[in-house]
């Protein structure tokens, strides 16, 4: 692997493909991998070029968005760096709580767990299972990244709505960088509990709130340099209580043009995997791949796609920020009484230059990745990567199977964009 990733020696055939996307691989009934114990484990690997992260992001009925973060990153040689990084946003108030900390003495796994609890000094996450019950896994979080800030939540997922990622199996969920599949250069893989229920309490400089609401949690995995993965990434987290809970994510990248079905050059492949979930149930898994030129079917059997609407040059940033995204889904029912396709469909308006809406921050990528990743990274000069953050009132259209008549759901989407190249 780490040898791999230095390698100069070209394919024989210089215009094979050399990037092998999760969302091809698959065909529309296969989407669906159920996740395995192993899944959710954490490599904690210190060789290679390897970043792995856990996110819990928990969305309050009032739209207060609160997520926990590892972030293990292994660069070639050096010691493995271990963050963990929290935000706190309040909407009402438009306060944000952000801390971003190298964390002290981590293990994983803790004595008596499994490798899908770690510790460190300054938090933990300690998974608990609980087979054949409705509720059969929940993570405890725990943490106390700064003086002013305490966090204590319990995630649990309800067994109506499993883990997934692409496709089953052990090459499930795998995105493959470089002209040989079976020995890549590098991968990406996402592997997903698409709905949790959240409760506990933070304390913010002494203040305690009480935490109730639902969200997701996502394990991913890139194993390669982080700037030959993507040259831009797009996540959007819809979640609403209504109709017994209701959740719709999608997580997109797109490669550098290093990476393409036709070899070097030919990048820019847009990689979407996502779900919907209704009524507290997993309803459908969707993925689609976009190659570069090709226009989207709007009439697809299976659809995953983000569109930056009214895109406008941010002076701070240097790139196309979009003031509207939508976000559509379709793909063939899970629900065994329910034969045929959920679709659904959602418009969030995110302001212009001048008047933002819902702009939690500019992440300055490069001033918050260690050092020593920076430097591994080796960005191209001028190359400033930046992820704009929102949080969002927004109305969700579902059509379930065998109906002309959409349903709209109230909820609120958080959502990322982020550019690197």
């Amino acid at each position: 692997m780490f040898s791999s990733l230095f390698s100069t020696a070209p394919p024989a055939d210089p215009h094979a493909p050399n990037f092998h996307p999760v969302s091809s691989k698959f065909g529309p009934t296969e989407l669906f991998g159920e996740l395995k114990p192993k899944d959710t484990e954490l490599l904690c690997t210190s060789s290679g070029f390897i970043t792995e992260t856990q996110v819990f992001y928990t969305t309050t009925p009032d739209g207060k968005s609160i997520w926990c973060q590892l972030i293990h990153s292994s660069v070639g040689l050096w010691y493995p760096t271990i963050q963990f990084t929290c935000k706190i946003y309040d909407p009402e108030t438009q306060k944000s709580t952000w801390k971003s900390i190298n964390v002290s003495n981590f293990t994983c796994p803790p004595t008596g767990l499994d490798r899908r609890s770690c510790k460190a000094d300054e938090f933990s996450f300690t998974h608990k299972s609980k087979p054949d019950s409705d509720y059969p896994e929940s993570y405890i979080i725990q943490a106390n990244p700064a003086p002013d800030l305490q966090i204590f939540l319990e995630v649990t997922r309800p067994a109506s709505a499993s883990g997934w990622k692409i496709g089953s199996g052990d090459d499930g969920g795998y995105s493959k960088f470089g002209p040989d599949a079976s020995n890549p250069e590098g991968y990406v893989i996402h592997r997903f509990w698409p709905l949790m229920k959240s409760s506990g309490h933070i304390v913010v400089n002494g203040k305690a709130t009480p935490v109730e609401g639902q969200g997701m949690f996502v394990h991913a995995i890139q194993g390669m340099r982080p700037n030959l993965v993507a040259a831009s990434w797009n996540f959007g987290n819809f979640q609403s209580p209504e109709l017994g809970g209701v959740s719709a994510i999608q997580m997109e990248f797109t490669t550098i043009g290093a990476y393409g079905v036709k070899g070097a050059g030919s990048g820019g492949v847009a990689v979407n995997i996502g779900s919907l979930v209704v009524g507290g149930k997993l309803v459908a898994v969707t993925a689609e791949t976009k190659y570069p030129g090709e226009t989207s079917d709007a009439n697809a059997p299976v659809k995953c796609r983000v569109t930056h609407l009214k895109p406008a040059l941010d002076a701070d940033t240097g790139y196309q920020k979009p003031c509207e995204l939508l976000f559509e889904w379709a793909g063939p029912s899970l629900v065994a009484d329910k034969p045929g396709t959920y679709s659904a469909s959602l418009n969030v308006d995110v302001g212009d230059i001048q008047q933002p809406k819902g702009l939690i921050e500019k992440v300055d990528v490069l001033a918050e990745i260690p050092k020593v990743l920076k430097l591994a990274v080796n960005y191209v000069a001028g190359t400033k990567p930046y992820i704009y953050m929102w949080i969002n009132p927004a109305k969700l259209t579902i059509t379930e199977p065998e109906s002309d008549v959409p349903v709209e759901v109230n909820g609120h989407i958080y959502n990322e964009a982020t550019f690197i190249s």
